[in-house]
């Protein structure tokens, strides 16, 4: 068939399944079935179905597009991705930005700590923009500490990272100048509603934040003043309205707080601080 009516089909057959910009996915569908790219799919005339029929059954399953490519970018970086980890997000960015916003000397950053690491997309983005920086990436998962590991690897970091199965800060004894994490926040009684290509396919264990969505948080922020330099600073994604809550937890602690949000200007980064104002900029 030609490649009008193949992407005509596989649209069809997305729409139906509930997928949103059928036309647009069909396209990457038919690209990655041929190896080629959206424009290459309009130099093959002679399509069959069976050429694109498993990615077209895996995503009609609603199995995430990322997972099906096997890779996502992060901060203009190629992430190889899989269901050990969760997928990156553009939200997530926000996180990089903080940190670069908060040492504008991009040599002041020696040592990175990113709590549940997972494809290492924080740890990694970090380390491109901070030079001099040498990374630790934690994750509760072996598989997801190896899938970081191999993205390290990939985009010439893997010298200047280690990446372990732990549980949190638990094995670590050492300060550092950055922190980042991206906890489990979502209420556990509200997981079965999610979109089915993150409830279905993504893992629990980066999603649960238990009953309220704090639970990572109160460990995590439990665990900052063993490991947080001086005039170091803590970067902690925050889901939606979390933004209160979380500080309140941070500042029990005696720590100094603020807020960046992302593009839909949702608070999406609290930054945790030792020193407040009194932080070098």
């Amino acid at each position: 068939m030609k490649t009008a009516d193949a992407v005509a089909m596989i649209a069809n057959r997305l729409a139906a399944a509930g997928i949103e910009e059928p036309r647009r996915e069909a396209r990457i569908i038919l690209a990655a079935a041929l190896g080629t790219d959206a424009a290459g799919i309009f130099l093959n005339e002679n399509i069959s179905e069976k050429d694109f029929e498993t990615l077209l059954l895996r995503r009609v399953a609603r199995e995430p597009m990322a997972y099906i490519l096997g890779s996502r970018e992060f901060w203009g970086l190629r992430f190889a991705v899989s269901p050990a980890s969760l997928i990156p997000r553009p939200d997530s960015e926000t996180i990089i930005e903080a940190a670069l916003a908060a040492f504008p000397e991009r040599n002041a950053v020696q040592r990175i700590l990113d709590l549940g690491t997972g494809t290492g997309c924080l740890l990694l983005a970090a380390l491109h923009e901070f030079p001099a920086a040498y990374g630790v990436g934690v994750d509760s998962a072996p598989t997801a500490a190896a899938l970081a590991r191999h993205n390290a690897e990939l985009l010439g970091l893997a010298p200047r990272a280690a990446f372990f199965a732990g549980d949190w800060a638990a094995a670590l004894d050492a300060k550092f100048d950055l922190i980042l994490c991206n906890p489990p926040y979502i209420p556990a009684a509200d997981l079965a509603g999610l979109m089915p290509e993150v409830a279905k396919f993504e893992p629990r264990a980066a999603l649960d934040g238990g009953a309220d969505g704090l639970a990572a948080y109160r460990r995590v922020i439990a665990a900052l003043p063993a490991l947080l330099a001086q005039r170091g600073v803590a970067i902690l994604e925050l889901g939606f309205g979390q933004e209160e809550s979380v500080a309140a937890l941070a500042e029990q602690k005696g720590f100094f707080t603020a807020t960046r949000a992302d593009l839909a200007k949702i608070p999406r980064a609290l930054v945790i601080t030792l020193c407040g104002a009194a932080c070098p900029k």
